[in-house]
């Protein structure tokens, strides 16, 4: 988990640095950072499911090599490259990206029995939002203190050298009690396995992402428009916080609440927040509530998927649920700016949560639907 934690410092760096660099170094505007940042985005989540897939069929070192190599290769490039050769190479060097997230958690279902993942789960999401407290700090102070050149060539040899730890420790994908990965085993169909509740699962965590980074776009909006800009970093330090403290709990009871019971919470919470956007630390505290069902709502989806999908393909399971992630992520900052654009930022607080609440009503619908199907057929049989 300390591995894992210390190869997700430099993707969590990646979009501030890459940003500043294109509008500050290029002198390009945030446009044109943006659609660098997307392509980036769209390559990972059309790669994570099928770096999960390689990793199922031909084991980690092979996979984390020749990731490592790209994306260390791509990151040192960068600060050398003209705009539209950037832009241009950024999607499949995204397909390419080691997948640290994806990785992390199939690690973790082939270490820990299934009775204590929940556990595991939360820790690691907790991880997660710890490195995202200390990444993009780090990569500000870098390009403040030196150049986003030098911060640039410090993620990429960030890369390298998580890819070499991780092949040197080569962490198991699958369990001791688990089938050992063989060349020739058959690869279950993907209908037997790709469920309706496995759907609904990654419908529920788009919801969620796009709850979340709705909700950031909405802080920094009223903020913004309240003329309290400079809190934002300690009001992003509370949001964190008590996503860590609601992942500890989670991780901690014997019984916590099913994943679309969290996001249930997840989104209603966050609604009222507008009503008090001011001053800055009332909106902190409003924030609270919601944010501590953050961490448990990532986690509860990984549990379910890790419980779903057979052992054979759960490191492309693990992928696609990546790839949810970052769907709910590319959707949620749009829409959500959108509304702001045309209202108020209150509004974008009530976007945030009916909008990611609507994507999960979608998969449970779907899940319902498919558990009815099911059903009907087993009678139709019998």
């Amino acid at each position: 988990m300390l591995l894992m934690f210390f190869a997700r410092l430099p993707m969590t760096a990646m979009g501030i640095t890459l940003t500043l660099h294109v509008v500050s170094d290029l002198g390009r505007g945030y446009g044109a950072a943006g659609l660098v940042g997307t392509a980036t985005m769209l390559g990972s989540a059309i790669g994570a499911p099928l770096l999960g897939r390689s990793i199922d069929r031909y084991g980690l070192r092979p996979v984390v090599a020749a990731c490592g190599l790209c994306t260390t290769a791509f990151w040192v490039s960068t600060p050398y490259l003209p705009y539209f050769v950037l832009v241009t190479i950024a999607l499949p060097a995204g397909l390419l990206t080691v997948p640290a997230g994806s990785l992390a958690r199939q690690v973790l279902a082939a270490l820990v029995p299934e009775d204590q993942r929940r556990a595991a789960f939360s820790l690691d999401t907790i991880s997660v939002e710890t490195s995202f407290m200390v990444g993009p700090s780090v990569g500000i102070l870098v390009i403040t203190q030196a150049s986003s050149r030098v911060a640039l060539t410090a993620i990429g040899v960030c890369f390298g050298l998580a890819a070499i730890a991780l092949l040197v420790m080569n962490p198991p994908v699958r369990g001791a009690a688990e089938p050992a990965r063989d060349r020739a085993e058959v690869r279950p169909p993907l209908r037997t396995w790709l469920t309706g509740r496995l759907i609904a699962t990654f419908l529920i965590a788009i919801g969620a992402l796009f709850t979340l980074v709705g909700t950031e776009v909405a802080m920094l909006a009223a903020l913004r428009a309240n003329g309290e800009v400079s809190w934002t970093g300690l009001v992003i330090t509370i949001m964190c916080v008590a996503s860590v403290a609601g992942g500890v709990v989670h991780g901690a009871v014997r019984k916590s609440l099913s994943q679309s019971k969290l996001m249930l919470l997840l989104g209603l919470l966050v609604i009222p927040a507008g009503l008090l956007d001011q001053p800055w630390w009332l909106l902190a505290i409003a924030l609270i509530p919601t944010n501590a069902a953050c961490a448990p709502t990532l986690a509860a989806t990984t549990e379910t998927v890790s419980k779903i999908a057979p052992t054979q393909v759960r490191g492309e399971a693990m992928g696609l649920q990546d790839s949810a992630t970052r769907l709910g992520l590319a959707l949620g900052g749009p829409v959500v700016g959108f509304v702001i654009d045309h209202s108020s930022p209150a509004w974008g607080f009530v976007a945030a949560g009916l909008g990611g609440l609507a994507v999960a009503a979608v998969g449970f619908l779907w899940h319902l639907r498919s558990g009815s199907s099911t059903t009907a057929k087993l009678v139709e049989a019998r």
